[in-house]
């Protein structure tokens, strides 16, 4: 990456740090909008639609110790603790990592939290001390180099440790929603310098206000691209599984909600992968 190109990244990633700031505090109400966080602090043994979704595939995380990048508000990661992990969870929001915290001192979770952005976690985070690193759904779309947070991962690896993500489909991604009826490509499948470039007032969930902040920037990455930057960082693929559901309405007026949160097309739903599961560990040794 020239440092041109690393300093224009750096006004698209502030410009979505002043989103996710505004998104955080909406997220994080105790009523029923945005995440509808109260859930949390009521029920010590509630776990989040998106953990309760892993779990088959995630397995027995009990003692491990984990760090979940780009964990914002934290009900993922708290829900990770409730698993039995030892929880680390990392966001670049400032306002996401105070709210996270005011949760888990409300329900009781024992979770760390540091606010970084997920490019710098080897250098807040004790390296190659992690048995789990878990990333979860809408991350990775907001990274521009696919193969610098590979690196990252299997730097906070322990040998023997795994990476567990469940991300968006890249076919999604390359869908505009915009347009009604059924899905319709039109945005890029494969990584590129450019980002799409997004202005929207509204959030992924119900919330209580507009945002302000609305300028938002995204980077598109194959799963080609994905799998192949954590092959070339030494780790060894275990599992790849796509899914034809989300956790949220990612096509609105085409879906239709399932038991659990996911999110299915409402035709046709076996004719296009919306989400998948990839777990990947670092050889010992």
């Amino acid at each position: 990456m020239t440092e041109n190109t690393a300093a224009v990244n750096a006004e698209y990633l502030a410009a979505n740090q002043a989103n996710w700031d505004e998104r955080a505090t909406l997220h994080a109400a105790r009523s029923g909008s945005g995440y509808a966080t109260g859930r949390f602090v009521e029920d010590p043994e509630l776990l989040s639609d998106v953990v309760r979704f892993d779990l088959p595939l995630l397995g027995d995380i009990a003692g491990s110790r984990a760090v979940h990048l780009q964990c914002h508000i934290g009900t993922d990661t708290l829900s990770l603790a409730r698993l039995g992990a030892r929880v680390t969870g990392l966001d670049f929001s400032e306002t996401a990592i105070e709210e996270a915290r005011k949760l888990v001192a409300e329900s009781g979770d024992a979770v760390d939290f540091v606010q970084a952005d997920v490019m710098a976690a080897p250098h807040r985070l004790p390296a190659g001390s992690f048995d789990l690193v878990y990333t979860g759904i809408g991350a990775l779309c907001w990274l521009p180099v696919i193969r610098e947070w590979a690196a990252v991962v299997a730097k906070l690896l322990a040998p023997g440790g795994v990476l567990f993500l469940r991300e968006g489909h890249p076919i999604l991604w390359a869908v505009d929603e915009t347009i009604a009826g059924e899905p319709h490509l039109r945005f890029p499948y494969f990584e590129a310098v450019e980002p799409l470039e997004w202005d929207d007032e509204q959030s992924y969930v119900s919330t209580s206000a507009a945002l302000t902040s609305t300028r938002t920037y995204e980077w598109n990455h194959s799963l080609g691209e994905i799998v192949t930057a954590l092959i070339d960082e030494g780790l060894r693929i275990e599992l790849l599984v796509e899914h034809d559901s989300v956790p949220w309405e990612a096509l609105p007026g085409q879906m239709e909600r399932r038991d659990g949160g996911e999110w299915a097309l409402a035709r046709h739903a076996q004719s296009m992968p919306l989400s998948y599961t990839l777990r990947a560990v670092k050889p010992a040794g």
